[in-house]
């Protein structure tokens, strides 16, 4: 028989007893049978470095314990934690939208500026003294036309031309500022309002400020929590039926348990009166909105065939290429997908501005949107990335904006701030990941 060499020596024995298994790189549903094997496999991935959104979440635990001893304990009032939320919801969908283009190995420079033009379309749309008085919902479908468009043909040219993404989307960021200049000021002088009476602009300008009534609100979180965790148990269930591998049923409950108290404490927090004189009380219709651009971002790329299609070009585009997934589409949709979700978020933000102006800075908004991507876990060299991660990413930066906004910091801190809170996960992904090009993998 012939002697193993230097190579056979360091194979992994998948067949080695749990204490000695050889070192593989998986994650810990995958191989774990029971909670407590689960928690073993991922406890030794964060001592890997492989810690998800674990870093992010203590950093906003870490950001809420400074600002509400800074504040004297006005910072996690019910008041400003809404706001807190209403301020972190645009960058949360812009984290999102940038998320499409980060997988990838891309970057979209234009989403501010995209989705600008977007909001604006739609606010001029259904100015009731403007030449189109449109209603809210078919201008709201115009104005994400226009971005899913100018998303496509940017994507088309990086596709199909093989322009770097950095210059073609630079080129639409100027472009698209342009074109915002030209339709705030195409149907009339001055620039266009969502302050008024009239059900149109109503209900745009509600999309930020408008409210749920409290005991809707505290039903529909029920029945959501009810439904996302019957659908969750389901899936779970119907894998362990058919042989497939699925994470343990513990786990499972304990996921819908957290959902359950998460849901709890938003409904309980919201429905509270944050005025000072008389009532203003439940959930913002921002925050089902922002939650639903997680849902269906999440569903698509972690439950259907373009998802996988996405994260293997983000991973070797080569190796997809040979794999027989066709690039130019992928890759031209993840671009009109991005500047679709950039119009929400831009949407959005024209609903907290009461309307649009020149004022709108979308080279800001645009970097906030990286910072907050890789800040929440997204990796800027492609093949890593969530929708959670831009969710958490926004919300911090949201919760650094609104700390400083109550220790009346001037806006250079903030910047500094978050520029050094960028950098510090920009180093973490980078550390990351040359410490699994170097072989460091966990013992599962």
């Amino acid at each position: 028989m012939a002697q193993p060499g230097p190579a056979d020596a360091t194979e992994p024995d998948l067949t080695a007893a749990p204490a000695e298994a050889a070192v593989v790189d998986v994650p810990p549903e995958l191989v774990a049978q029971s909670l407590r094997d689960y928690t073993r496999g991922w406890l030794l991935r964060v001592r890997a470095g492989e810690s998800g959104v674990l870093p992010v979440v203590v950093a906003l635990v870490i950001i809420a314990v400074v600002f509400q001893t800074r504040s004297k304990g006005l910072y996690l009032t019910p008041g400003n934690v809404v706001n807190l939320f209403q301020q972190s919801a645009v960058f949360m969908v812009l984290a999102m939208a940038e998320g499409f283009a980060l997988i990838l190995g891309e970057i979209d420079l234009s989403i501010g500026y995209v989705g600008a033009v977007g909001a604006a379309i739609t606010v001029q749309l259904i100015q009731p003294g403007g030449a189109f008085k449109w209603p809210w919902w078919l201008a709201i479908v115009a104005g994400l036309a226009f971005c899913t468009a100018f998303g496509a043909v940017q994507g088309i040219l990086i596709t199909r031309l093989r322009l770097p993404s950095f210059i073609v989307t630079l080129a639409g960021f100027l472009i698209a500022n342009g074109l915002m200049l030209i339709v705030l000021l195409l149907a009339f002088s001055g620039f266009p309002s969502l302050s008024g009476t009239d059900p149109d602009r109503s209900t745009v300008y509600n999309l930020m400020w408008g409210s749920i009534d409290p005991t809707v609100s505290a039903v529909a979180a029920a029945v959501i929590v009810v439904l996302v965790g019957a659908w969750m148990w389901w899936g779970d269930h119907r894998r362990r039926r058919s042989g497939l591998v699925a994470p343990p049923l513990s786990l499972t409950f304990i996921k819908i348990g957290m959902i359950a108290v998460a849901a709890f404490v938003v409904v309980a927090i919201c429905n509270q009166n944050r005025a000072v004189f008389g009532v203003n009380d439940g959930v913002p219709w921002v925050i089902p909105i922002v939650l639903g651009v997680f849902a269906a971002w999440t569903v698509l790329l972690t439950r259907t065939r373009y998802g996988r299609y996405v994260y293997a070009i983000g991973g070797n585009p080569e190796a997809a290429r040979r794999a027989g997934i066709n690039l130019a589409f992928i890759r031209t949709a993840a671009f009109a997908l991005c500047a679709f979700t950039a119009g929400i978020g831009m949407l959005l933000f024209a609903s907290y501005l009461g309307g649009m102006s020149n004022n709108v800075n979308g080279g800001s908004q645009v970097l906030y949107a990286v910072a907050a991507a890789v800040i929440g876990g997204t990796s800027l060299f492609g093949g890593r990335g969530k929708p959670l991660h831009g969710l958490l990413g926004g919300l911090v930066i949201g919760a650094i904006y609104n700390g400083m906004y109550l220790e009346s910091l001037d806006v250079k801190y903030q910047f500094i701030v978050t520029g050094l809170v960028l950098l510090a996960a920009v180093t973490i992904d980078s550390l990351s990941r040359r410490g699994a090009a170097s072989g460091s993998v966990v013992r599962v």
